[in-house]
């Protein structure tokens, strides 16, 4: 089944070009979409560079300036869309996803999974190198999206998915209002209340090594306000069921 990896960047310069080389030297073969939201660190110009050197199996869409996480997803999903990849997969650039971890994301999804999460939160799944507080962090959002969506993939937060092509295409992309990390949630909303199967695989989640963070107190927040919104939703198409 023909592969595509959206990888979105906004200065990830040290990671970018080790990251394709491994998706590229993968044993199942994969095609990298790289969106880069302008990046001041010459994150774009690197994935050019790749580019020329692979063209049949990389690509770069250039954003201009920060437009956020989930129009990053969007755009990557919409160009992968417009091939004839089978499954499209997301990840982030700075090696908190083992790119190793792909071959066991598609052979789930080839088991009859639609979506696929690579997760800390299974058996066999961790984290390492992650603070106290972002461990809490994170086990608190996912606690507040299963107690008030129904979700129930274990990591509800991951960006490390890998899904059908007929999932993308009946999710009406256009409608997601959410930006930023809030988007990963939202999108699973949608995914499960359509009544696609989600499936989990363990990963090790490890704390970027090179770069910044890029959550912040405003994405968190974001990401409740998203949460709320979206149980609001719920609740109405509750009462008129």
């Amino acid at each position: 089944m023909k592969t595509t990896v959206i990888v979105p960047t906004y200065n990830e310069r040290e990671n970018i070009a080790r990251l394709v080389q491994q998706l590229l030297a993968l044993p199942v073969a994969v095609n990298v979409i790289v969106v880069d939201d302008g990046s001041p660190d010459g994150t774009g110009a690197i994935a050019d560079a790749l580019v020329a050197a692979q063209p049949s199996r990389v690509e770069v869409i250039h954003r201009q300036g920060k437009l956020g996480l989930g129009t990053a997803y969007i755009a990557g999903f919409r160009r992968a869309l417009e091939g004839d990849s089978a499954l499209i997969c997301t990840m982030d650039a700075d090696f908190s996803h083992p790119p190793a971890a792909i071959p066991s994301m598609v052979e789930k999804a080839t088991d009859g999974y639609d979506l696929v999460i690579g997760s800390r939160y299974v058996p066999g799944g961790r984290t390492i190198g992650c603070t106290w507080p972002r461990i809490a962090l994170s086990w608190g959002a996912n606690a507040f999206a299963h107690l008030l969506l129904g979700l129930r993939a274990h990591d509800t937060t991951a960006g490390f998915r890998c899904y059908r092509r007929a999932v993308l295409e009946a999710i009406p992309l256009e409608q997601i209002r959410s930006n930023g990390y809030s988007f990963l949630i939202e999108m699973l909303y949608y995914v499960q209340r359509q009544g696609w199967k989600v499936g989990e695989i363990p990963i090790t989640f490890e704390n970027r090594r090179e770069g910044v963070s890029k959550v912040s107190r405003a994405e968190i927040t974001r990401a409740l306000s998203t949460v709320l919104r979206l149980f609001g939703q719920r609740l109405r198409r509750s009462s008129t069921n």
